[in-house]
């Protein structure tokens, strides 16, 4: 696996970790900012997303663990050097998610609400996060050749990134990678309809991105397993399923909330 790399001084830093804190940073920025139109105090978002960032890759890493178990537990010292890759995106989104919920039941905010706002910033560190795959030269398709390659009119650095140990690959990363950023401008241009449900961006994420995930998981070469079935693929479905159902009761028992006027919604 080649994972990119460079030195300063002793200390090596990793392209991948860069990536992800660049995801880190772009979604938290983006939160604050959205939170702060739809005047949600900022001291209670900057708490829970430091909870959620923590324990988002706290969930990524075990998630991806578990599912990598034999791997692990011959070598234990692996599990902390996240650098090497190994975080899960669903394992964090399940975290991150349960510490939402906990979170704003403390404080008494409405969840969906949160949601709706925090989303749109998620699906672009995404976006950004996959970058980080290309880095280590993980989560790419089947081989290939260069001519294949060469004919998608894909830029010459990430063909000769696709090289991997004598072979080429289809860059996967790079298709999830544009369909997150897809549905993030979807997300921008949804958001800013003058009457939108609370609930309805959080209902379109999931559903968006879980349709992208199936279907590039199918072509994934190191997909997580569960016995002969990718586990991405099971867990897209599900959060495809409730998706469809945030938008269904979101559509039948959320008021209306316009993004630049506050409005009082029913708890959902």
């Amino acid at each position: 696996m080649n994972r990119l790399s460079f030195t300063i001084g002793s200390v090596t830093i990793y392209f991948y970790s860069i990536m992800m804190l660049l995801a880190v940073v772009v979604a938290c920025v983006l939160i604050l900012k959205e939170g702060k139109k739809r005047h949600i105090d900022k001291e209670f978002l900057v708490n829970l997303i430091f909870y959620c960032v923590i324990f988002g890759f706290i969930g990524a890493r075990i998630y991806y663990v578990l599912f990598n178990l034999d791997f692990y537990l011959s070598d234990p010292i692996e599990i902390v050097k996240i650098w090497n890759g190994g975080l899960a995106i669903h394992g964090g989104l399940i975290a991150g998610f349960l510490t939402l919920v906990i979170y704003c039941k403390k404080h008494k905010q409405n969840i969906l609400k949160i949601t709706d706002i925090a989303v749109v910033g998620i699906l672009l560190a995404q976006a950004i996060g996959r970058w980080g795959n290309f880095f280590n030269g993980e989560a790419h398709g089947p081989i290939t050749t260069l001519a294949v390659l060469e004919s998608q009119h894909l830029p010459s650095f990430i063909i000769e990134g696709m090289h991997i140990s004598g072979n080429y690959y289809y860059p996967t990363f790079l298709y999830e990678s544009i369909w997150n950023l897809i549905g993030f401008l979807l997300l921008l241009l949804l958001r800013r309809k003058k009457r939108l449900k609370i609930g309805t961006l959080s209902g379109f994420y999931l559903m968006w991105y879980s349709i992208g995930r199936f279907v590039i998981e199918y072509f994934r070469t190191d997909s997580l397993m569960l016995g002969p079935i990718k586990i991405a693929m099971v867990v897209s479905c599900i959060l495809f399923v409730a998706g469809f159902i945030v938008l269904i009761k979101a559509n039948k028992t959320a008021r209306f909330e316009n993004l630049y006027r506050e409005e009082e919604a029913n708890e959902i």
